[in-house]
């Protein structure tokens, strides 16, 4: 086991298997997780193996391996070898006909979809997304939402939440502040919101001041003129002091990922610019070796806060498994009586 303390960094890698060039990058540097993509996963057995070829290489025998799997559009093992889940959207639709049918639903959903990943050792799925879908928001947002209303979107939220440290799959809520508002996508182009803070404290942030308790949150790449016109949320001080102080969030920050086009400079500048805003990890999951070791020459290594947070985190995570197959196959037939595609 490495007794160094890891750097406050995700990293990627290109492919289903480290080659000895990055188990020996992996040994040396020790980022505290790997975030893998739809190119490193095959089936079940193969996750395994690699999540267990990254442990060893840092020393660390629970060291996170993170992946997006959100249902949806966001879903990556979906290459036929694991169930197909659904997009948040259709829980908001069948919430406006049954809420207590969808909140069933949802749990059922997030219970195999968490076994599923656990089963693998994959620790999160970086779920569930509670920002807002409004009227003008991007669809690469908005198709991942579950509602336009924040009390629904905090009520599923919180479901889904629970169902997943139900299973031992960390939740990270995501986009804190909020990509409600958003109308460029932030993979391509800096959104910008002008809104009121006392506009945003009603709407968009309402359901991550709700759902705080929440063990991680992700990152946004947005700015809020009216908190700070000149920076990105993502590596902006003044944001963190919001998310932190006014929506009274004390979890785990990790940035949504620093190599998205929204923001400006080198990617290993924008490493120490998100640490130095005061967040507990930086996610650079680009996956290029090179690139790789120079995010984690621009990372420090995680603070004694940081650690404390991600302990408190941890200690939440349960062990319950499911059916995955027979819950899944249950959320399909709630969702075929109900009429919603």
């Amino acid at each position: 086991m490495s007794t160094s303390t890891p750097l406050a960094l995700f990293v990627g890698m290109p492919s289903p298997e480290l080659s000895e060039n990055e188990v020996a990058f992996f040994k040396e540097a020790n980022p505290f997780g790997l975030f893998l993509f739809k190119r490193n996963v095959q089936n079940n057995d193969q996750v395994r193996r690699l999540v267990a070829q990254f442990r060893e290489a840092v020393g660390r025998d629970n060291a996170p391996v993170y992946i997006d799997q959100e249902g949806g559009r966001v879903q990556r093992l979906d290459n036929g070898n694991w169930p197909l889940f659904r997009p948040l959207g259709h829980f908001g639709q069948l919430a406006k006909i049954d809420l207590d049918l969808a909140k069933h639903a949802l749990r059922q959903s997030h219970l195999a979809m968490g076994s599923m990943m656990s089963e693998m050792h994959i620790g999160s799925g970086t779920a569930p997304v509670v920002d807002l879908a409004r009227a003008g928001t991007h669809a690469i947002i908005s198709s991942r939402t579950f509602s336009s209303d924040p009390e629904i979107v905090a009520v599923l939220g919180r479901v889904a939440i629970d169902a997943l440290l139900e299973t031992g799959s960390m939740p990270i809520m995501k986009h804190v502040p909020g990509y409600g508002r958003v109308e460029v996508d932030p993979h391509h182009d800096l959104p910008v919101v002008h809104a009121d803070v006392a506009d945003l404290m009603g709407t968009d942030f309402l359901p991550f001041m709700r759902l705080k308790d929440t063990p991680w949150a992700m990152v946004a790449h947005l700015i809020f003129t009216r908190i700070d016109p000149d920076l990105p949320a993502s590596i902006s001080p003044k944001v963190c002091d919001l998310i932190r102080n006014t929506l009274g969030y004390d979890g785990v920050l990790t940035t949504d990922c620093l190599t998205m086009d929204a923001l400006s400079g080198t990617w290993d500048s924008r490493v120490t610019a998100a640490l130095d805003a005061g967040y507990d990890i930086a996610l650079h999951s680009q996956g290029d070796l090179s690139q790789s070791e120079a995010a984690c020459k621009a990372a420090r290594p995680l603070s004694e806060v940081s650690l404390k947070r991600i302990a408190r985190a941890e200690a939440r995570l349960g062990t319950t498994r499911v059916d995955v197959q027979a819950l899944h196959a249950e959320v399909e037939e709630i969702f075929r009586e109900s009429g919603i595609a």
